[in-house]
């Protein structure tokens, strides 16, 4: 057995040692991706609360687009990102919106979000969504906005990469923690035009104070397990009223009225903000509406789509 062990580890010792020495942003692995069923898909993701049978397989038959699952480079890692793009792009430049996903850890949810990305291609975008560190698939360990920020960050030469991306027109959409991870991103200077998002918290100490039952002290520990002497750097490193000078591009900010995940109050205090600082940004409350804003999805992604064009380069 030990000499079957020696071997086996000469044999993937190459292959470790690869993704660190490629650069940031480099493509490893592509597959095209095959969707489930909805009736599959119901089992495995929470497609339910976000689209219809009819939206989704709307969204899936259209052999316009084509939907594919990469594995990138980023500091050293194979990290998981989905890409969204029409089948033919003949020679084309595309914009593209980099859409930063929410939660924490999570497997495959390409399901969940076909629908959207469907509905911003269709408007003339490719569509690049980073999946962080450690989820489906990916390696690292995600740090809910540390080292997996660079994730988002080397997504941009990951868009160059591909070929037929405008890299003069990048757009961030992010949901929920994406949202964070979106204004994270643009305070790093990531080469956005503009950047929409929706159920963003914005100062995270008060978030853990409102939903405790969300985020308990075991949860917090296992993604930062030195949590407990560095909370007051975690909380302002990763919230935005700390830093709104920071926030450089035009901002579309929505969120709904009903949110139970993130208070509302969230977006209204960082647009206070944004405005006493004279910022471009706009600010959209649906009355009545959750988290993801499901009940008027189509609203979100149309005012994100017009956000995009208002701000995008000749």
């Amino acid at each position: 057995m030990k000499h079957v062990f020696l071997i086996v580890l000469l044999f993937f010792a190459p292959a470790v040692a690869l993704a660190a020495d490629l650069k940031d942003g480099t493509i490893v692995e592509r597959e095209t991706y095959q969707f489930p069923s909805y009736e599959k898909a119901l089992q495995t993701t929470k497609i339910r609360d976000i689209t219809s049978k009819e939206e989704y397989e709307r969204a899936i038959r259209d052999t316009n687009f084509e939907f594919q699952r990469l594995k990138y480079v980023s500091d050293g890692l194979k990290v998981t990102a989905y890409l969204y793009k029409p089948t033919r792009v003949n020679g084309s430049k595309l914009p593209a919106i980099i859409f930063n996903r929410g939660s924490f850890i999570l497997g495959d949810i390409a399901p969940e979000l076909i629908s959207s990305f469907h509905r911003l291609a269709s408007e003339g975008f490719v569509v690049l969504a980073p999946m962080y560190r450690q989820s489906d698939g990916g390696e690292g360990r995600d740090e809910m906005g540390g080292g997996d920020v660079n994730d988002l960050m080397n997504s941009a030469a990951l868009a160059k990469s591909l070929g037929f991306i405008d890299v003069n027109n990048l757009f961030l959409y992010g949901e929920s923690r994406g949202g964070v991870m979106t204004y994270l991103a643009i305070k790093k200077n990531f080469p956005a035009n503009a950047a929409a998002v929706y159920g963003a918290f914005t100062d995270m100490e008060a978030l853990i104070k409102d939903t405790p039952e969300v985020h308990p002290p075991q949860l917090l520990n296992r993604i930062w397990p030195d949590f407990d002497s560095r909370k007051d750097e975690i909380f302002q490193s990763r919230s935005a009223i700390f830093w709104p000078e920071s926030l450089t591009i035009p901002l579309l900010i929505m969120h709904g009225g009903a949110d139970r995940g993130v208070n509302p109050s969230q977006s209204l205090t960082i647009a206070q903000k944004l405005q006493s600082l004279g910022k471009t940004y706009e600010l959209i409350i649906y009355a009545g509406d959750g988290h993801r804003l499901a009940r008027n999805q189509e609203d979100r992604d149309r005012r994100a789509v017009a956000w995009f064009r208002k701000h995008m380069k000749q």
